[in-house]
């Protein structure tokens, strides 16, 4: 029913992190997976770990934020393997204070790698996907975007349009069978959440009604989900895992 072998699935900011983890879990649904980044030994790094568990991998060293070094990467993708199925616009980064601190440099960098790099990404791989008619895009909101939190209003302003962006995209690019919806993560086990102490962890869990955090896998068989046929009648959509944190 979801089957995505061979699939051609590109996602950035995949070297490291929640990226790092749909690459693997991709990888292993025997899909073709491309990762973007912008460190190249990070990438080289990412690749070398997939490849030594037997996936289909390729790694490309780019800015988000750059439409020609996209552009480039796209078509060699399609040159290469005939098409792109996929893209998961995980590329993104925070830069935290409050308001009445924050720096415009620091607005601007999140809106840029936050939000005009899905929109560029997202321009142009539906250049290839409109031929095709068919493909799925997913772009990584957060819950953030959907709550607001203090000290976080340049990520929160980013994730929020990023979200508004996957409506208007949806609308867009159905009638030329292209899906796109949105996933938004609540607190996950990464590696900046790990150096919490045990103290701050137990509060985090006690605002989720699951009580516990989540995974990168868990986010990365939701990617899975939608990128596959199982979701073929889904679009729009902004889909929290958050264990709960955001019920309405």
């Amino acid at each position: 029913m979801n089957n995505l072998t061979d699939k051609v699935v590109i996602i950035t900011g995949a070297a490291r992190g929640i990226g790092y983890a749909i690459a693997e879990t991709f990888a292993k649904a025997q899909a073709k997976v491309v990762i973007i980044d912008l460190m190249p030994e990070a990438v080289d790094k990412a690749v070398a770990a997939l490849t030594a568990i037997g996936a289909k991998v390729f790694g490309y060293t780019g800015n988000v934020t750059d439409a020609e070094s996209i552009e480039s990467i796209f078509n060699d993708v399609v040159a290469r393997h005939g098409a792109i199925d996929c893209l998961i616009n995980n590329a993104g980064i925070t830069r935290d204070n409050l308001l009445i601190r924050m720096k415009e440099e620091d607005w601007q960098l999140v809106m840029d790698i936050n939000l005009k790099g899905s929109f560029l990404c997202t321009q142009k791989v539906f250049k290839h996907m409109m031929k095709s008619r068919k493909g799925s895009i997913i772009n990584m909101a957060s819950v953030i975007g959907l709550m607001g939190n203090a000290g976080q209003a340049n990520y929160a302003a980013s994730k929020g349009g990023l979200i508004a962006f996957t409506k208007s995209c949806a609308k867009e690019f159905a009638a030329r069978g292209v899906r796109v919806n949105a996933i938004a993560p609540g607190f996950i086990e990464t590696e900046m959440t790990a150096s919490l102490s045990q103290e701050v962890r137990a509060e985090y869990a006690k605002v989720i009604p699951l009580q516990k955090m989540g995974t990168p896998t868990d986010v990365a068989n939701l990617c899975l989900f939608l990128a596959g046929d199982a979701s073929a009648y889904i679009t729009g959509q902004t889909i929290a895992i958050d264990g709960g944190l955001t019920m309405h």
